[in-house]
């Protein structure tokens, strides 16, 4: 299921209280601790690719767009 579903799911369900709570129980996704979907890029909200160094949390594409501005240079 993807995230859209799973909004326009909920949004469907929350006037029946108990359908939503049940919904809920068996179908809600889990909280990610580690791996690639732990981390969203703030900028766009992609979560593959992700630079975390020097705690920038950007994807590689808005990294590469952003990073003059952020004071890095281009070598080579």
């Amino acid at each position: 299921m993807t995230a859209s579903d799973w909004n326009k799911i909920t949004k469907q369900l929350t006037r029946k209280t108990a359908k939503f709570k049940k919904f809920l129980k068996h179908n809600k996704p889990k909280e990610r601790k580690n791996g690639i979907a732990s981390k969203k890029c703030e900028n766009c909200g992609r979560m593959g690719a992700h630079v975390g160094q020097y705690k920038i949390n950007l994807c590689r594409q808005c990294f590469r767009d952003l990073a003059i501005d952020l004071g890095f240079r281009k070598y080579s």
